[in-house]
């Protein structure tokens, strides 16, 4: 089960920690700009091994979503959340806390986006585990400046214009000139203005008066091609290319959300001629910029926000039920070794699947499935199946309880099924195959249990971020949804995939926006496609 930590735990020495204890390890893995496709082999590799991820606010969810549940996941903040008052050295509290997880035997994944090594604390959060002798490594990510350049189609480096590339972050503050650091300041900005190469602009919206304002000052041409990309990588993406002077009086720009990474330099002349920041023959998505609530347990999200990513939504992931083990094992591995007498095998979901292959295991003897054939309710279900190298007999045209029922239509009275289900399964389908004369045995392979609150961190970012749309998968996630959202669904636009979660909404005195004529998540993005679409077409933007 994960942990999202309330705030960083006291430091322990490592020398207290480790006794009769092996030294853990810690990885400074980068996570790329935005896109969780943009991650490495390796980078995937140690977030599967992994027994605790430290994670910066800007990793993708979809990264998160692959981590298995039992992996430890601590947010990483710059301010305590016990007081509100910002960590005198953040970087340097991370660190202490990457020594005490590593000094508990624990493989601790460092996750930063972008790069680990670039404007990202680094030197700070590595001196106490140099000092305390924990051993770490170092894995680079996708930086924003070459993921910008992409973004553009443009190169940071050319022969013709560009034979450096300067990396500086806009957050620092301009002093005053009349001050040592001041002229220090105004001094670098003579050099880049002057520089035969590309700068790139780390975190440079805020302080886009002061840069723009010193460059022009030290003699740089107000002429000279700019780049801006907001949310680099995201799917709501945001590219200007303009000049220096048209940036420094640009006010919609200014209000494009971070990060943001800018570009300056010549190697951008060709770019800006052709405006190639836009395409105009491309249509834009009917989902696209549109935030998108994604509702189930994290490790079960990342498939869906990739599909909502592909439709041009930004997704992000404020689970309200958690997958826990039940809470016994017993009558699962019982109906394992009596699973030779069963004639079907039927599993409502990948989490079923997955309880049952790891006590399969336990048992140790695959030849224990005997001549049963496996039914899955959806594709995403047979696949389960096959990465455990069981192969599915049947998947339903429709993918739901309703769809296996129809298809078991013809099986002759008195077949013998055993159905591995979560706790608060609905009974439609065990009651359809006995009223047709079968022998069902239900069997609970994981619980979905209700989370009792929204984590600080959530709560936070539905106040920062506002949500265009929620999707609600399942009966027992919307009766949660409605008790952790409360009013705030009145202001959402929401998604149902079946009629049961959409009536109870309704006793909620709440209306679905839309009930997606299959319960699979392609079908319930294309019903928000279909709705934004036609609420397009009649210029009705606005929610009911």
């Amino acid at each position: 089960m994960s942990n999202e930590n309330e705030q960083f735990p006291a430091h322990k020495s490592s020398q207290a920690a480790t006794a009769g204890m092996p030294q853990g390890r810690v990885w400074f893995v980068g996570a790329g700009p935005g896109a969780a496709d943009l991650l490495t082999i390796r980078a995937a590799k140690l977030l599967e091994s992994a027994d605790a991820v430290l994670y910066d606010i800007l990793v993708p969810p979809q990264v998160l979503g692959t981590l298995r549940p039992e992996v430890e996941r601590i947010p990483v903040r710059r301010d305590d959340p016990s007081t509100g008052a910002r960590y005198v050295d953040p970087g340097a509290a991370v660190g202490e806390l990457l020594v005490t997880l590593a000094s508990q035997g624990k493989q601790v994944v460092r996750l930063k986006g972008g790069d680990p090594a670039v404007f990202a604390r680094f030197s700070e959060e590595v001196l106490p585990l140099k000092r305390e002798g924990v051993a770490f490594a170092v894995v680079p990510g996708v930086t924003a400046a070459t993921a910008a350049a992409a973004a553009l189609v443009t190169p940071l480096t050319s022969r013709a214009a560009a034979s450096s590339v300067t990396l500086i972050t806009g957050h620092r503050a301009i002093p005053s000139a009349d001050s040592p650091a001041g002229r220090a300041s105004a001094n670098d900005f003579a050099v880049l203005a002057t520089l035969p190469g590309t700068v790139v602009i780390y975190m440079g919206l805020e302080q886009i008066n002061s840069w723009t304002a010193s460059l022009l000052e030290a003699g740089c041409p107000g002429t000279r091609p700019v780049a801006v990309v907001s949310r680099c990588g995201w799917p709501d993406e945001r590219r200007c290319l303009t000049t220096l002077a048209e940036l420094r009086d640009n006010q919609t720009v200014r209000s494009w959300p971070s990060p943001a990474v800018i570009l300056v330099g010549d190697v951008l002349t060709p770019a800006l001629e052709s405006r190639a920041d836009r395409a105009p023959d491309e249509p834009e998505k009917p989902l696209a910029g549109q935030q998108v609530l994604v509702t189930r347990p994290a490790a079960q999200a990342g498939e869906l926000l990739e599909q909502l990513s592909g439709a041009g939504a930004h997704g992000c992931c404020v689970p309200v039920v958690e997958i826990v083990p039940p809470d016994s094992w017993e009558p699962l591995d019982r109906a394992i070794q009596e699973a030779s007498t069963f004639d079907w095998i039927v599993f409502s979901s990948s989490n079923g699947v997955e309880a049952f292959s790891s006590r399969l295991a336990v048992a140790g003897d695959a030849r224990l499935l005997g001549t049963a054939r496996l039914a899955a309710v959806g594709p995403r279900t047979a696949e389960a199946l096959a990465a455990k190298h069981m192969a599915c007999d049947l998947v339903p045209t429709t993918h739901s309880a309703a769809g296996l029922v129809e298809a078991f239509a013809d099986e002759a009275p008195g077949r013998r099924f055993l159905l591995i289900q979560a706790d608060r399964g609905r009974d439609t389908l065990s009651t359809e195959l006995a009223a047709k004369q079968h022998e069902v045995h239900r069997v609970t392979g994981y619980i979905s249990r209700d989370l009792p609150s929204l984590s600080e961190d959530d709560a936070r970012l539905l106040t920062r971020q506002p949500i265009d749309w929620i999707i609600l998968s399942s009966p027992a996630i919307t009766a949660n949804a409605v008790r952790l959202f409360g009013e705030r669904l009145r202001g959402w636009k929401i998604a149902c995939n079946s009629t049961a979660s959409a009536e109870l909404l309704a006793s909620h005195g709440l209306r679905a926006t839309v009930v997606s004529d299959s319960p699979a998540m392609p079908a319930v993005i294309q019903a928000m496609q279909s709705w934004e679409t036609a609420a397009q077409a009649a210029n009705i933007g606005q929610h009911d």
